[in-house]
Protein backbone atom coordinates (compact mmCIF):
# COMPACT_ATOMS: atom_id res chain seq x y z
CA UNK A 1 0.00 0.00 0.00
CA UNK A 2 1.66 3.27 -1.10
CA UNK A 3 -1.44 5.63 0.35
CA UNK A 4 -1.57 5.49 4.29
CA UNK A 5 -3.79 7.19 7.23
CA UNK A 6 -3.75 6.69 10.57
CA UNK A 7 -6.40 5.01 12.85
CA UNK A 8 -8.40 3.96 9.99
CA UNK A 9 -7.99 0.71 8.55
CA UNK A 10 -10.38 -1.61 10.75
CA UNK A 11 -7.67 -4.13 10.30
CA UNK A 12 -5.59 -2.25 12.23
CA UNK A 13 -2.35 -0.10 10.97
CA UNK A 14 1.10 -1.02 10.81
CA UNK A 15 3.89 0.94 12.45
CA UNK A 16 5.29 2.15 8.88
CA UNK A 17 1.71 3.96 8.43
CA UNK A 18 2.24 5.05 12.15
CA UNK A 19 5.71 6.72 11.46
CA UNK A 20 4.40 8.18 8.46
CA UNK A 21 1.37 9.35 9.52
CA UNK A 22 3.01 10.96 12.69
CA UNK A 23 2.48 14.70 11.61
CA UNK A 24 1.73 16.71 14.56
CA UNK A 25 0.40 19.22 12.05
CA UNK A 26 -2.61 20.84 12.02
CA UNK A 27 -3.78 24.36 11.69
CA UNK A 28 -7.18 25.09 13.32
CA UNK A 29 -10.15 26.90 11.44
CA UNK A 30 -12.20 26.07 15.18
CA UNK A 31 -11.83 24.22 18.82
CA UNK A 32 -12.17 21.05 17.15
CA UNK A 33 -11.47 21.73 13.25
CA UNK A 34 -8.28 21.83 11.15
CA UNK A 35 -7.20 23.40 7.52
CA UNK A 36 -6.87 20.76 5.01
CA UNK A 37 -3.39 21.08 2.99
CA UNK A 38 0.04 20.13 2.23
CA UNK A 39 2.53 19.64 4.94
CA UNK A 40 5.36 22.30 3.49
CA UNK A 41 8.84 21.35 2.48
CA UNK A 42 10.71 20.28 -0.46
CA UNK A 43 13.85 18.27 -1.52
CA UNK A 44 15.35 21.25 -3.28
CA UNK A 45 14.91 24.35 -0.50
CA UNK A 46 14.42 26.74 -3.30
CA UNK A 47 10.82 25.67 -3.13
CA UNK A 48 8.10 25.48 -0.85
CA UNK A 49 6.08 21.96 -1.44
CA UNK A 50 7.01 19.50 -2.99
CA UNK A 51 4.30 16.76 -1.41
CA UNK A 52 1.34 15.81 -4.35
CA UNK A 53 3.07 17.88 -7.29
CA UNK A 54 1.08 16.52 -10.00
CA UNK A 55 3.34 16.16 -13.52
CA UNK A 56 1.52 15.21 -16.65
CA UNK A 57 2.82 12.76 -19.02
CA UNK A 58 4.12 13.87 -22.16
CA UNK A 59 1.75 12.78 -25.17
CA UNK A 60 -0.55 11.25 -22.74
CA UNK A 61 -3.84 11.04 -20.53
CA UNK A 62 -1.76 10.37 -17.32
CA UNK A 63 -0.25 11.99 -14.64
CA UNK A 64 2.63 11.22 -12.14
CA UNK A 65 1.55 12.31 -8.57
CA UNK A 66 5.09 12.64 -5.72
CA UNK A 67 5.10 11.67 -2.49
CA UNK A 68 3.85 13.85 0.18
CA UNK A 69 1.91 14.61 3.40
CA UNK A 70 -1.09 15.76 4.28
CA UNK A 71 -4.40 16.14 6.98
CA UNK A 72 -7.96 16.47 5.11
CA UNK A 73 -10.40 17.53 7.86
CA UNK A 74 -13.63 15.51 8.53
CA UNK A 75 -16.64 16.50 10.29
CA UNK A 76 -15.87 18.19 13.66
CA UNK A 77 -16.62 14.45 15.24
CA UNK A 78 -14.60 12.87 12.57
CA UNK A 79 -11.65 14.73 13.16
CA UNK A 80 -8.37 15.58 11.04
CA UNK A 81 -7.15 12.24 8.88
CA UNK A 82 -3.28 12.45 8.75
CA UNK A 83 -2.34 10.99 5.49
CA UNK A 84 0.88 9.95 3.60
CA UNK A 85 1.96 8.90 0.44
CA UNK A 86 5.14 7.18 -0.16
CA UNK A 87 5.97 6.24 -4.14
CA UNK A 88 5.20 8.17 -7.13
CA UNK A 89 1.61 6.96 -7.97
CA UNK A 90 -0.30 7.01 -11.86
CA UNK A 91 -3.82 8.11 -12.26
CA UNK A 92 -5.53 8.16 -15.79
CA UNK A 93 -8.28 10.78 -17.03
CA UNK A 94 -10.74 9.49 -19.94
CA UNK A 95 -11.04 10.84 -23.08
CA UNK A 96 -11.90 13.92 -23.74
CA UNK A 97 -15.93 14.59 -24.69
CA UNK A 98 -16.82 14.47 -28.85
CA UNK A 99 -18.37 18.22 -28.28
CA UNK A 100 -16.90 19.54 -25.24
CA UNK A 101 -14.71 20.56 -23.11
CA UNK A 102 -14.27 19.39 -18.81
CA UNK A 103 -12.54 20.37 -16.02
CA UNK A 104 -11.44 17.68 -13.81
CA UNK A 105 -10.05 17.50 -10.65
CA UNK A 106 -7.23 15.58 -9.40
CA UNK A 107 -7.70 14.73 -5.75
CA UNK A 108 -6.52 13.61 -2.60
CA UNK A 109 -9.32 11.90 -0.77
CA UNK A 110 -10.40 9.47 2.22
CA UNK A 111 -13.40 6.93 2.38
CA UNK A 112 -14.16 5.96 5.98
CA UNK A 113 -16.95 3.61 5.87
CA UNK A 114 -17.81 4.12 9.26
CA UNK A 115 -19.07 7.85 8.12
CA UNK A 116 -20.11 7.48 4.72
CA UNK A 117 -21.45 4.08 4.40
CA UNK A 118 -19.01 3.28 0.88
CA UNK A 119 -17.61 0.22 2.23
CA UNK A 120 -13.90 1.71 2.14
CA UNK A 121 -11.84 2.49 4.69
CA UNK A 122 -8.49 3.60 2.69
CA UNK A 123 -7.18 7.44 1.48
CA UNK A 124 -6.55 7.12 -2.40
CA UNK A 125 -5.43 9.83 -5.33
CA UNK A 126 -8.34 10.06 -7.59
CA UNK A 127 -9.54 11.95 -10.69
CA UNK A 128 -13.05 13.57 -10.22
CA UNK A 129 -14.54 14.02 -13.84
CA UNK A 130 -16.00 17.32 -14.23
CA UNK A 131 -19.29 17.72 -16.62
CA UNK A 132 -18.73 18.62 -20.23
CA UNK A 133 -20.03 21.95 -21.34
CA UNK A 134 -19.70 24.71 -23.46
CA UNK A 135 -18.62 26.73 -20.41
CA UNK A 136 -17.50 23.99 -17.81
CA UNK A 137 -16.71 24.55 -14.34
CA UNK A 138 -14.92 21.67 -11.80
CA UNK A 139 -16.58 19.60 -10.19
CA UNK A 140 -18.06 20.13 -6.06
CA UNK A 141 -15.19 18.84 -3.63
CA UNK A 142 -16.76 16.19 -2.31
CA UNK A 143 -16.21 15.79 2.08
CA UNK A 144 -13.16 14.41 2.77
CA UNK A 145 -10.78 15.06 -0.43
CA UNK A 146 -8.28 18.05 -1.35
CA UNK A 147 -7.40 19.35 -3.98
CA UNK A 148 -4.61 19.31 -5.63
CA UNK A 149 -4.80 20.16 -9.81
CA UNK A 150 -7.01 21.16 -12.16
CA UNK A 151 -6.94 19.83 -15.51
CA UNK A 152 -8.66 20.69 -18.57
CA UNK A 153 -9.71 17.74 -21.03
CA UNK A 154 -10.28 19.28 -24.30
CA UNK A 155 -12.54 17.65 -26.58
CA UNK A 156 -12.14 15.15 -28.56
CA UNK A 157 -8.54 15.02 -26.90
CA UNK A 158 -7.14 11.42 -26.15
CA UNK A 159 -3.36 9.69 -26.05
CA UNK A 160 -3.84 8.96 -29.82
CA UNK A 161 -4.42 12.80 -30.33
CA UNK A 162 -1.42 13.54 -28.48
CA UNK A 163 -2.74 13.90 -25.11
CA UNK A 164 -3.33 16.65 -22.89
CA UNK A 165 -1.69 19.80 -22.65
CA UNK A 166 -0.32 19.71 -19.54
CA UNK A 167 1.68 23.56 -19.75
CA UNK A 168 -1.53 25.18 -20.82
CA UNK A 169 -4.91 23.20 -19.45
CA UNK A 170 -2.89 22.16 -15.65
CA UNK A 171 -3.35 24.32 -12.46
CA UNK A 172 -1.97 23.66 -9.26
CA UNK A 173 -4.20 24.15 -6.75
CA UNK A 174 -2.60 22.25 -3.42
CA UNK A 175 -2.42 24.49 -0.21
CA UNK A 176 -0.45 24.51 2.68
CA UNK A 177 -1.04 23.81 6.49
CA UNK A 178 1.31 23.84 9.43
CA UNK A 179 1.03 23.37 13.36
CA UNK A 180 -0.89 26.06 15.29
CA UNK A 181 1.55 28.29 16.37
CA UNK A 182 4.08 27.93 13.17
CA UNK A 183 3.93 30.69 10.16
CA UNK A 184 2.01 29.27 7.00
CA UNK A 185 3.95 29.70 3.99
CA UNK A 186 1.12 30.72 2.05
CA UNK A 187 0.62 28.17 -1.58
CA UNK A 188 -2.38 29.17 -3.48
CA UNK A 189 -4.47 30.39 -0.02
CA UNK A 190 -3.23 33.94 0.39
CA UNK A 191 -6.52 35.05 0.63
CA UNK A 192 -8.16 32.74 3.11
CA UNK A 193 -9.15 33.98 6.68
CA UNK A 194 -7.05 33.40 9.55
CA UNK A 195 -7.87 31.20 12.43
CA UNK A 196 -7.16 33.78 15.39
CA UNK A 197 -5.66 37.06 16.25
CA UNK A 198 -1.68 36.71 16.15
CA UNK A 199 -1.76 33.68 13.47
CA UNK A 200 1.37 34.72 10.97
CA UNK A 201 1.68 33.35 7.30
CA UNK A 202 4.65 34.41 4.82
CA UNK A 203 2.48 35.60 1.79
CA UNK A 204 5.84 34.66 -0.91
CA UNK A 205 3.22 36.75 -3.52
CA UNK A 206 4.14 40.04 -1.63
CA UNK A 207 7.05 39.01 -0.22
CA UNK A 208 6.04 39.31 3.43
CA UNK A 209 5.06 38.21 6.89
CA UNK A 210 1.73 38.72 7.67
CA UNK A 211 -0.33 38.90 10.84
CA UNK A 212 -4.26 38.34 11.13
CA UNK A 213 -5.55 40.55 13.16
CA UNK A 214 -9.09 39.52 13.53
CA UNK A 215 -10.82 40.65 10.38
CA UNK A 216 -7.56 41.23 7.97
CA UNK A 217 -4.23 40.02 6.83
CA UNK A 218 -1.86 42.83 7.81
CA UNK A 219 1.44 43.36 6.53
CA UNK A 220 3.78 42.91 10.15
CA UNK A 221 5.80 45.53 9.39
CA UNK A 222 2.82 47.55 9.73
CA UNK A 223 2.99 46.56 12.85
CA UNK A 224 3.54 49.96 15.43
CA UNK A 225 6.80 50.78 15.24
CA UNK A 226 7.86 48.94 12.09
CA UNK A 227 8.76 50.12 8.37
CA UNK A 228 6.35 48.64 5.97
CA UNK A 229 8.11 47.56 2.79
CA UNK A 230 7.34 49.65 -0.71
CA UNK A 231 3.19 48.91 -2.06
CA UNK A 232 1.79 47.64 1.23
CA UNK A 233 0.58 50.27 2.76
CA UNK A 234 -1.45 52.78 1.22
CA UNK A 235 -2.93 54.84 4.31
CA UNK A 236 -0.82 55.32 7.09
CA UNK A 237 -2.68 53.44 10.61
CA UNK A 238 -1.08 56.23 13.16
CA UNK A 239 1.08 59.32 13.09
CA UNK A 240 4.27 58.74 12.72
CA UNK A 241 4.16 55.44 10.91
CA UNK A 242 7.03 54.91 7.94
CA UNK A 243 7.24 52.88 5.28
CA UNK A 244 10.00 52.80 1.97
CA UNK A 245 7.77 54.39 -0.90
CA UNK A 246 8.16 52.74 -4.84
CA UNK A 247 11.09 55.71 -5.35
CA UNK A 248 13.48 53.76 -2.39
CA UNK A 249 12.58 57.22 -0.18
CA UNK A 250 11.47 56.99 3.32
CA UNK A 251 8.20 58.33 4.50
CA UNK A 252 6.35 59.59 7.82
CA UNK A 253 2.60 59.33 7.93
CA UNK A 254 1.53 62.96 9.33
CA UNK A 255 -2.04 61.96 9.89
CA UNK A 256 -3.18 62.87 6.71
CA UNK A 257 -0.26 61.71 3.91
CA UNK A 258 2.63 60.99 3.42
CA UNK A 259 6.12 63.03 3.31
CA UNK A 260 9.58 62.50 2.70
CA UNK A 261 11.05 61.47 6.65
CA UNK A 262 14.31 63.21 6.14
CA UNK A 263 13.53 66.20 3.99
CA UNK A 264 15.56 68.09 2.14
CA UNK A 265 18.08 71.20 3.01
CA UNK A 266 16.41 74.46 1.31
CA UNK A 267 18.98 75.13 -1.53
CA UNK A 268 18.54 78.31 -3.78
CA UNK A 269 21.12 79.25 -6.32
CA UNK A 270 21.75 81.98 -9.56
CA UNK A 271 24.59 80.97 -12.25
CA UNK A 272 23.37 84.70 -13.58
CA UNK A 273 26.38 87.12 -13.07
CA UNK A 274 25.79 90.53 -11.98
CA UNK A 275 27.39 93.88 -10.27
CA UNK A 276 27.09 96.33 -8.22
CA UNK A 277 29.00 99.97 -7.02
CA UNK A 278 26.53 100.45 -3.90
CA UNK A 279 28.60 100.78 -0.53
CA UNK A 280 26.14 99.25 1.44
CA UNK A 281 24.16 96.07 1.28
CA UNK A 282 21.53 95.43 -1.79
CA UNK A 283 20.06 92.45 -2.81
CA UNK A 284 19.74 93.50 -6.51
CA UNK A 285 22.51 92.99 -8.95
CA UNK A 286 22.69 95.22 -12.45
CA UNK A 287 22.94 92.93 -15.30
CA UNK A 288 21.63 89.81 -13.83
CA UNK A 289 17.64 88.23 -14.41
CA UNK A 290 17.52 87.83 -10.79
CA UNK A 291 16.06 90.82 -8.83
CA UNK A 292 16.75 89.37 -5.61
CA UNK A 293 18.02 85.90 -4.66
CA UNK A 294 15.79 84.16 -1.58
CA UNK A 295 15.58 81.14 0.44
CA UNK A 296 12.60 80.09 2.42
CA UNK A 297 13.51 77.59 5.13
CA UNK A 298 11.11 76.46 8.53
CA UNK A 299 13.14 76.82 11.73
CA UNK A 300 13.99 73.52 13.41
CA UNK A 301 12.53 72.01 16.59
CA UNK A 302 16.01 73.42 18.02
CA UNK A 303 15.41 77.07 16.80
CA UNK A 304 18.97 77.32 15.23
CA UNK A 305 20.15 76.58 11.67
CA UNK A 306 23.69 76.34 9.63
CA UNK A 307 23.34 79.19 6.63
CA UNK A 308 25.61 78.08 3.92
CA UNK A 309 26.38 80.36 1.86
CA UNK A 310 29.04 82.07 -1.06
CA UNK A 311 29.87 83.27 -4.33
CA UNK A 312 32.53 83.65 -7.24
CA UNK A 313 33.31 87.08 -6.99
CA UNK A 314 35.85 89.76 -8.81
CA UNK A 315 36.40 93.64 -8.17
CA UNK A 316 36.58 95.04 -11.84
CA UNK A 317 40.11 97.09 -12.02
CA UNK A 318 41.16 96.78 -8.82
CA UNK A 319 43.37 94.76 -6.66
CA UNK A 320 42.20 97.42 -3.56
CA UNK A 321 38.56 97.09 -3.25
CA UNK A 322 36.51 94.09 -1.40
CA UNK A 323 33.60 92.25 -2.84
CA UNK A 324 31.51 91.43 0.33
CA UNK A 325 28.38 89.14 0.51
CA UNK A 326 26.34 87.94 3.24
CA UNK A 327 22.55 86.84 3.99
CA UNK A 328 19.90 88.54 5.53
CA UNK A 329 17.05 87.06 7.18
CA UNK A 330 13.45 88.09 7.81
CA UNK A 331 10.63 86.33 9.42
CA UNK A 332 7.56 88.18 7.30
CA UNK A 333 8.58 91.81 7.56
CA UNK A 334 10.71 91.74 10.87
CA UNK A 335 15.03 91.77 9.91
CA UNK A 336 16.02 89.06 12.41
CA UNK A 337 19.73 89.32 10.87
CA UNK A 338 20.88 92.06 9.31
CA UNK A 339 23.93 91.52 6.60
CA UNK A 340 27.01 92.34 8.04
CA UNK A 341 30.78 92.11 6.91
CA UNK A 342 31.51 90.19 10.09
CA UNK A 343 29.54 87.45 8.82
CA UNK A 344 30.19 87.41 5.16
CA UNK A 345 32.05 86.20 2.49
CA UNK A 346 34.58 88.47 0.61
CA UNK A 347 37.35 88.40 -1.98
CA UNK A 348 39.33 91.78 -3.99
CA UNK A 349 41.08 91.02 -7.08
CA UNK A 350 40.93 91.37 -11.23
CA UNK A 351 40.31 87.57 -11.58
CA UNK A 352 37.42 85.48 -10.13
CA UNK A 353 37.54 83.68 -7.04
CA UNK A 354 35.13 81.23 -5.48
CA UNK A 355 34.67 81.99 -1.50
CA UNK A 356 31.95 80.42 0.99
CA UNK A 357 31.32 80.26 4.64
CA UNK A 358 29.01 78.59 6.99
CA UNK A 359 27.62 79.83 10.19
CA UNK A 360 24.98 79.02 13.07
CA UNK A 361 21.81 81.61 13.29
CA UNK A 362 20.13 80.58 16.41
CA UNK A 363 16.99 81.82 18.45
CA UNK A 364 14.24 81.04 15.80
CA UNK A 365 10.82 79.96 16.35
CA UNK A 366 10.52 76.66 16.14
CA UNK A 367 8.49 75.65 13.27
CA UNK A 368 7.84 79.33 12.12
CA UNK A 369 9.10 80.20 8.32
CA UNK A 370 11.91 82.38 7.63
CA UNK A 371 13.57 84.27 4.19
CA UNK A 372 17.76 84.76 3.83
CA UNK A 373 18.23 87.08 0.89
CA UNK A 374 21.63 87.27 -0.65
CA UNK A 375 22.87 90.73 -0.13
CA UNK A 376 26.12 92.50 -1.88
CA UNK A 377 28.41 95.51 -1.90
CA UNK A 378 31.30 97.26 -2.50
CA UNK A 379 33.33 98.95 -0.08
CA UNK A 380 35.08 101.73 -3.06
CA UNK A 381 31.37 103.32 -4.69
CA UNK A 382 34.53 103.64 -7.45
CA UNK A 383 34.56 99.94 -8.25
CA UNK A 384 32.33 97.50 -10.12
CA UNK A 385 32.19 94.58 -7.73
CA UNK A 386 30.51 91.54 -10.08
CA UNK A 387 28.73 88.05 -8.33
CA UNK A 388 28.34 85.16 -10.44
CA UNK A 389 27.21 80.97 -8.22
CA UNK A 390 25.62 82.71 -4.93
CA UNK A 391 24.33 80.44 -3.58
CA UNK A 392 22.29 79.76 0.22
CA UNK A 393 21.80 76.61 2.22
CA UNK A 394 20.04 76.47 5.62
CA UNK A 395 20.27 73.07 7.60
CA UNK A 396 19.25 71.98 11.00
CA UNK A 397 21.54 73.02 13.94
CA UNK A 398 21.27 71.64 17.39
Amino acid sequence: MTVHSAWLPPSGQTRQATRLTALGATTPTGPLRSRSGILPGNDDPRYRVGGFWVTGITGGMSVIVTPGRAVIQGTVTQGAYPVALDEDITVTFADGDAQYNRIDLVVLRVHDDTYDGSGRSEAAVEILRGTPAATPDAPELPDLALALAQVTVRAGISAGSGGIDWAGDKTDVRTTLVSVGGILPVYNNGAVAGSYPGQYQDNDNLGHLQRWNGTAWVAYPKALGGIAPAGVVSTGSYTGQYRDSSLGVLQRWNGSAWQSAITPAPFASSLDAGYTTSTTYTAALTDSAVTALTLAFTAPTTGAVLLHFGTRALTQSSTTATAYMAPQVTQGTTVVWTANDEASVSHGGTVYSSVSTVWRLGGLTPGASYTATAMHRSNDAAVTCWFDNVFLRADPAN
